[in-house]
């Protein structure tokens, strides 16, 4: 069973759509749920203008009824109420009358000149409109539908942020839990440190006076996984390969890690691994009771592309983003003269809001895996087929 996640529009069109297919019916949605997550990915101290224009909320148009997937794909509406600003630029249509100002001054940075290239697109709006981050709003639209199907499955995703530019959130003294994220997306930096968040605004707004963009990184972390999803036996099938690539997907991102990551590269291998432990030796693990636990977690869930049942950990980098107040400098592409790169209402920090992002596409990348281990046209046969394979795994949550 394949799941598939398809997204179209641009982000001054007149809105995004989401389609995801592979879900099995009778998959109860929660409306309120799918909001909020919409939501959030409109938060954190750093945001733009649009911000204030854009509510963003998903509209089902297809694949439920009263509530429930009926098995087909689901089509998701998700409006640009900043479009009626950018009716005559943006229309699908000729517009009669109307005196559109192309683009000719790529971004450094940006998809605009290497898109311009590749497509033989003479105004690099045609390029930066699809490019633009506007487009992971349907990213986490499909991503609902996914933590929707995982939630019932006994699995939980979360975020926050461990950096915003110099600024760095001190590391947690114990394995985070579901719990310790509550009110997290009440920070304005949405991390887990209160001192760390006030540091971060601070230099947030520094960076914004001096009109520079600031990046940061983002952890995301899943509970309640089974073992023994993804698998080793091909490169295509390796779970750690596909987080991966779905990570640095997503616009702006520039580096992935699982676990303790790049820090193992100057660890023995004596303390890089994850011990195996049986019986009362396993009390202390950092895993559900099962025949055999670890007591750490340096590979961040994953070993040999497979999860371990470990909470799985992953972090990303998200670079300063090229559209700045101050713009750097490029070329007309028209007369191939010097100029000021294109400049646009922009955010200066997006960090906050990318952790939100990368747990969409996360829960995607584990929905697509869970489906293509368990199949089941109906949630209950999922259901049934998880809990047989507990079983024989000896795993209980």
């Amino acid at each position: 069973m394949t799941l598939t996640l398809t997204t179209a529009g641009e982000s001054h069109g007149p809105g995004l759509t989401t389609l995801v297919e592979g879900l099995p019916a009778g998959l109860l949605l929660d409306r309120d749920a799918m909001d909020r997550d919409m939501a959030r990915r409109q938060l954190g101290f750093g945001r733009g203008g649009r911000m204030k224009i854009e509510t963003d909320r998903a509209e089902v148009t297809a694949g439920v009824r009263h509530g429930r997937t009926l098995g087909g794909p689901i089509a998701l509406q998700v409006a640009n109420r900043d479009y009626a600003n950018w009716e005559e630029r943006m229309n699908p249509w000729p517009v009669e009358g109307a005196t559109v100002q192309p683009v000719h001054m790529p971004r450094p940075g940006h998809a605009d000149l290497n898109g311009a290239w590749k497509y033989g697109h003479d105004d690099v709006r045609n390029v930066l409109e699809r490019a633009s981050a506007r487009e992971t709003a349907a990213r986490v639209a499909g991503g609902t539908l996914a933590k929707a199907f995982l939630r019932e499955l006994g699995v939980e995703i979360r975020s926050h942020v461990t950096r915003i530019g110099t600024v760095p959130a001190p590391d947690p003294t114990a394995p985070l839990t579901v719990a310790a994220f509550e009110g997290v997306d009440d920070d304005p930096v949405r991390t887990l440190d209160a001192d760390a968040s006030r540091a971060m605004v601070k230099h947030i707004t520094v960076e914004r006076k001096a009109n520079e963009s600031i990046g940061g990184t983002y952890e995301v972390l899943v509970f309640g996984l089974l073992p023994g999803i993804g698998s080793h036996v091909s490169w295509q099938e390796r779970l750690d390969g596909r987080l991966a690539q779905a990570i640095c997907s997503i616009q702006a991102h520039k580096g992935v890690e699982f676990g303790d990551g790049f820090r193992l590269a100057e660890t023995p291998g004596s303390q890089a691994q994850d011990e195996i432990f049986a019986g009362d030796d396993a009390e202390d693990g950092d895993q559900p009771t099962g025949a055999l636990r670890r007591r750490t977690n340096h590979a961040g869930g994953l070993e040999g592309g497979m999860t371990t049942g470990q909470t799985l950990v992953i972090r990303a980098v998200v670079k300063p983003i090229p559209t700045i107040t101050k713009p750097l400098r490029s070329v007309d592409l028209t007369t191939g003269e010097p100029a000021k790169a294109l400049r646009e209402r922009t955010d200066n920090c997006v960090v906050p809001a990318a952790g939100v992002v990368g747990e969409a596409m996360v829960a995607f990348v584990l929905a697509s895996a869970y489906r293509e281990k368990f199949g089941g046209d109906h949630i209950d046969d999922v259901k049934a087929a998880v809990d047989a394979y507990a079983r024989r795994i000896g795993w209980t949550a």
